[in-house]
């Protein structure tokens, strides 16, 4: 099934290029079928860049998803123009009213500030308030997983010694859990990060659980044990060329940086990536969508949660 977007998003064109199937709002308003609702609340500074690698993902399921992209609306974004936010997003009070399926929160290049002093972190926490009675599950990534987890449960971050950046092996501790449903025992994962959550402070909070985790990257995915919200603290979405393109942009700056581990042949920047996520990726995010969105909302939108 496709994923419904409008026709002049940008992301349209390359999804169509890549032979996924996107539907226009014309089309999908003549299918007898209610599309589940997703919002995207986008904080990543390149903006068409995160919602093509997301919409890419979603449209790997069998269900019709509509989505409505949003932008903070107290910070400006300098590197997305005002055209493109003004004609595809909305912020936050133009939706507080509805209610959505699932929303996905994306990272932000913020994570070395404290949660406090980042400049929408008073409309982000509003945000989060709103998905507990107006979203069915809410699904984090980076540094949205970890402040969702700072500002729920109180669960800090901490600055590493060095970046967490490359592609990592995974391996899973609740088998069972259906975000998990067909991954490998041993899987990867792409991380980019200078912080971490600890895993002694998540075993401290009676309601969350850990799905999966890494010996060198650290937790990867923390469920609540009510499977309504889900922090995944790496970037299964990313492109194969994602993690390129953020160090060929630091080594041109002339700040240090290291090779990615585990991403060129021979840790060679001069090859071609390797990719090793792509279908651990897809499983993740159409079983977020199946199990967790579509098996468990209400027909009528009105009634969620």
């Amino acid at each position: 099934m496709p994923v419904k977007i409008p026709i002049t998003l940008p992301a349209r064109f390359i999804l169509e290029r890549e032979n996924i199937f996107v539907m226009d709002e014309e089309r999908a308003a003549r299918q007898d079928i209610r599309a589940l609702r997703v919002a995207i609340l986008n904080l990543m500074p390149t903006k068409i860049v995160t919602e093509t690698q997301l919409l890419r993902l979603l449209s790997n399921s069998a269900l019709q998803v509509e989505v409505a992209l949003i932008h903070t609306a107290s910070h400006e974004s300098k590197n997305t123009s005002a055209e493109h936010l003004l004609k595809h997003y909305v912020v936050f009070d133009e939706i507080k009213s509805e209610k959505f399926d699932g929303l996905i929160v994306t990272g932000a290049p913020v994570e070395q500030m404290p949660f406090e002093a980042v400049n929408y972190w008073h409309e982000l926490t509003r945000i989060f308030d709103w998905a507990e009675t107006h979203v069915e599950s809410t699904f984090h990534i980076c540094w949205g997983a970890q402040a969702a987890l700072y500002y729920k449960y109180g669960i800090p971050k901490y600055d590493l010694p060095r970046k967490v950046f490359g592609v990592y092996e995974h391996r899973l501790l609740k088998p069972t859990s259906s975000l998990t449903r067909g991954f490998d025992d041993v899987f990867y994962a792409p991380h980019s990060r200078h912080t971490e959550i600890r895993s002694s402070d998540v075993a401290k909070v009676q309601d969350l659980e850990i799905l999966a985790q890494s010996d060198e990257a650290g937790i990867y995915i923390v469920a609540s044990k009510d499977e309504r919200r889900f922090y995944i603290t790496g970037h299964s979405e990313y492109d194969p060329l994602t993690l390129k393109a953020e160090y060929d942009r630091d080594i041109n700056k002339g700040l240090p940086i290291d090779v990615p581990q585990n991403y060129y042949p021979q840790d060679d920047p001069a090859s071609v990536p390797s990719v090793r996520w792509r279908s651990h990726a897809n499983l993740l995010f159409s079983n977020w969508l199946n199990y967790y969105v579509y098996q468990v909302t209400p027909y009528d939108v009105m009634e969620i949660p």
